[in-house]
């Protein structure tokens, strides 16, 4: 295997931990509308994802540094021609992450208010965008013979990629769920479980519409394998929910997640950014990769990073591993 294609693989584990992550907690920030019935409930799911929301997006930092320096012709191809969802999708993170951290400075409660509905809208609006990316970038679109994105904003717009929007959505609201009933005590506990079991029904008929159009479409029996894991794993994560095992149902939708994304990397490769105009016009592993020098210091790199980076937040995961309540919730929010 050469260093394009190991990277190539470590740029697909790096979507798949920031999906696993950053997906129950839009999911939970989602939920704050969907689930919580008052301000102390609100706070109690901000409060689950509180310590863990900004060490998640460390994936997604690390996952675009890393298209940058391994393929920069795929970098510069997909942000000129993805520029308006993904600036959209940076503005939500900016402004939730500014929600997160003022929405208790001050006491007024429209201003509270006001800060928690935009915490749920910049989730729900990079949940279903992500979906529209990456069906996109499966799908193929209009790149010429310069390896430039020659459509409009409208053309990612199509069938298959709203599709994929919709299931990056519910499959992230269904695995907030699941994290807000493992991390929760009590009535709110109770709802989310109940919510879950409501979104997963849902959620795996979407799942498996759009994974079948993939398959039919760009898809081998590696593919194939992914996604029957990711089937099989969400009906699972679904039937653990039911049964009150919220640990294995988190762990379920999370390989869920893990195979769904493995699939469309498995699906695309390798290619990085199929081109609908030419076959020959694509983008591969091989024409938009950097220079092997490049990729053996990268690779150096990363093994000395990553083991520090996954025993930090595994860390921070083990203090903050207990549930709360509306209980451990001081009566003044200020």
């Amino acid at each position: 295997m050469e260093l394009h294609d190991i990277w190539f693989v470590l740029i697909a584990v790096l979507w798949i931990g920031y999906f696993f992550l950053e997906g129950f907690d839009f999911g939970v920030g989602v939920l704050t509308k969907l689930l919580a019935r008052d301000r102390a409930e609100k706070r109690v799911l901000i409060n689950t994802i509180g310590p863990v929301w900004d060490g998640n997006e460390v994936w997604l930092l690390t996952a675009g540094g890393a298209t940058f320096a391994a393929f920069p012709e795929w970098y510069a191809t997909l942000f000129s021609g993805f520029y308006l969802p993904l600036l959209i999708i940076l503005v939500c993170l900016i402004i939730r992450g500014v929600a997160f951290e003022y929405r208790v400075k001050r006491p007024e409660e429209n201003w509270q208010r006001n800060w928690e509905r935009a915490i749920f809208w910049t989730s729900l609006i990079p949940a279903f965008l992500w979906g529209v990316a990456f069906g996109n970038i499966v799908r193929g679109v209009k790149i010429d013979a310069d390896m430039e994105y020659v459509g409009g904003f409208w053309e990612l717009l199509n069938p298959y990629a709203l599709l994929g929007g919709l299931v990056t959505l519910t499959l992230f609201t269904f695995h907030g769920a699941v994290f807000a009933s493992l991390k929760t005590v009590g009535d709110i506990r109770v709802r989310a479980r109940a919510l879950a079991l409501k979104l997963g029904p849902v959620t795996a008929v979407l799942a498996l519409g759009f994974l079948t159009w993939t398959q039919v479409h760009t898809g081998d029996s590696w593919s194939l394998g992914a996604m029957l894991v990711a089937v099989a794993a969400l009906v699972g994560a679904i039937g653990a929910i039911k049964a009150g095992r919220e640990g294995w149902s988190f762990a379920l939708s999370g390989v869920t997640i893990a195979a769904a994304v493995a699939m469309l990397f498995l699906a695309l490769f390798p290619d990085v950014m199929p081109s609908s105009l030419d076959p020959a016009w694509s983008l591969t592993v091989t024409n938009a990769s950097s220079s092997p020098y490049t990729l053996k210091i990268m690779t150096w790199c990363a093994a000395i990073a990553t083991p520090l980076v996954l025993l930090y937040q595994s860390w921070t995961y083990w203090v903050f591993r207990k549930r709360i309540g509306t209980q451990h919730i001081a009566a003044d929010a200020h």
